[in-house]
């Protein structure tokens, strides 16, 4: 009996799982040996040429994180995965990101489960690639750059489309080939708002103003589209188990703890004052509808901003920091202004950049970009860094008045409570309806005294009271 024809070995480098079927192969036929008598047996072991197994590590993702918490997977074992696919997405205590693939193959191994701790420099997954790699060890470990969703394309060598991996995940979500995309950022790479643009042009969507372009006399003008209204996060239920639980802080509460702990031993000053917002009211509502025309729903935030922004331009040191021994004062050219916003992560910072520069309606575009890339749980590092000055918005939950924290190395912040309809005393001495907000400030009082705090506040006011004076100082 003849198990196989005759057994050949080359030197041909056999992957793992050839290497294991033919330890098992082997095996059988010697069984088969120590049975049969008198058989002629020719060994025939045909090597696949197949790719090796690496350890896909997590590399340092910078600001000093050492772990992270995986929070979902994108595959499962077996998956076949290429270059730029997303492997999972991870948070630390700055933001979300996520982990994409270096290599066409097969996920092989999933090291960690949803919501488990992975640290810097352990493997994520094993990824049996499609061959092997010249001049790579037999276990040979490639560590892969933890991609975020603002990371620049420059960092990523090989490939002829440039694009980030969100914008590459957005337009295979909407099954868009980006070939076919013609790219506006720098040498030709290709921006979210292109992707938005192109898939626009397909549905008859309507654009954001800075992106919608006019139509000619004999083009129909596309029907009015409102922006859906943002439902708040739902907060979830109380489970009645009648037991302790423990359970660790999560990368962001962690965030929390640490900035908190900082902002401790910072002597903070307070200052309240109301604030009478009745022409601001009347000018948003007549705004609102042209806003919503352009995709952009408009609230009250963008020119509480801009307020402060021009605001900022007149008293610089709110718009500072000073280093930790308090012996030098860096004044920010950027009026980075954040916005505490309530996430189903917690509570986040991000920050509009620039504001200095930025139009009211500018600013209402990016707060929606912010606003929807929070309740999805996506904001990046760079949308939470780098903030100069914050606002709180503690009216939109309730509230009037509030003690902000200073977020260190900020020296300033804002609460803003919910605008209420008073009655309130006009010129003429005659009752009026008034729509009053409360707001309430802290300051670094190290370095910025009350009247300082008082100046500023009470020119932000007269902004928001008179909103028409912004557009003299407007740049």
């Amino acid at each position: 009996m003849v198990c196989a024809a005759s057994m050949k070995c080359s030197n041909r480098h056999i992957g793992l799982y050839d290497t294991l079927a033919a330890l098992i192969f082997l095996y059988v036929c010697n069984c088969c040996l120590n049975k049969l008598d008198g058989c002629s047996i020719h060994l025939f072991i045909l090597s696949v040429a197949s790719g090796q197994v690496l350890s896909f590590r997590l590399s340092d993702i910078g600001e000093g994180i050492m772990e992270v918490t995986v929070k979902e997977w994108y595959v499962k074992e077996g998956d076949r995965v290429s270059q730029f696919d997303s492997i999972c997405e991870v948070q630390s205590d700055k933001a979300s990101v996520t982990i994409t693939s270096r290599y066409d193959g097969v996920i092989r191994k999933l090291y960690y489960d949803v919501d488990a701790i992975a640290h810097v420099g352990s493997p994520l997954v094993d990824i049996e690639t499609d061959k092997a790699l010249e001049g790579a060890p037999e276990e040979d470990v490639v560590e892969t750059p933890a991609i975020s969703h603002e990371q620049s394309h420059q960092e990523i060598e090989g490939q002829k489309t440039q694009a980030t991996p969100a914008v590459r995940r957005l337009a295979m979500e909407n099954n868009i080939k980006l070939s076919e995309v013609v790219g506006t950022g720098k040498d030709g790479r290709i921006l979210k708002e292109d992707i938005i643009s192109f898939l626009a042009k397909q549905t008859g969507a309507i654009l954001p103003y800075e992106v919608q372009k006019t139509p000619s006399p004999t083009e129909d003008t596309p029907p009015k589209e409102k922006t859906p209204i943002m439902a708040p996060p739902a907060i979830p239920r109380p489970v009645f188990t009648w037991k302790d639980r423990t359970e660790p802080l999560n990368g962001f509460q962690k965030a929390m703890v640490k900035t908190m702990t900082a902002a401790l031993k910072i002597p903070h000053f307070g200052y309240c004052d109301e604030v009478d917002l009745t022409q601001l009211v009347q000018l948003r509502s007549e705004l609102k509808d042209l806003a919503e025309s352009r995709g952009v729903k408009l609230s009250y935030m963008p020119f509480f901003i801009k307020a402060a922004s021009l605001g900022l331009l007149q008293f610089p040191i709110l718009n500072a920091s000073v280093d930790e021994g308090c012996q030098n004062i860096t004044f920010k050219a950027s009026h980075n202004i954040g916005l505490a916003m309530d996430t189903p992560q917690g509570l986040l910072v991000p920050n509009v950049k620039s504001v200095q520069a930025l139009s009211v309606f500018d600013i209402a575009v990016e707060l929606n970009r912010l606003q929807a890339l929070g309740s999805a749980g996506q904001l990046g590092t760079a949308d939470l860094t780098g903030g100069t000055f914050t606002l709180s918005n503690i009216g939109s939950i309730g509230g009037t008045y509030a003690k902000p924290v200073i977020l260190p190395p900020e020296v300033a912040i804002g609460a803003l409570g919910k605008i209420q309809v008073l009655p309130r005393f006009n010129s003429c001495d005659k009752v009026m309806k008034a729509y009053i907000m409360n707001v309430s400030w802290s300051a670094d009082h190290r370095i910025i005294d009350g009247a300082t705090m008082s100046r500023f506040s009470n020119l932000w006011r007269s902004y928001l009271e008179n909103p028409a004076s912004m557009v003299l100082d407007l740049k």
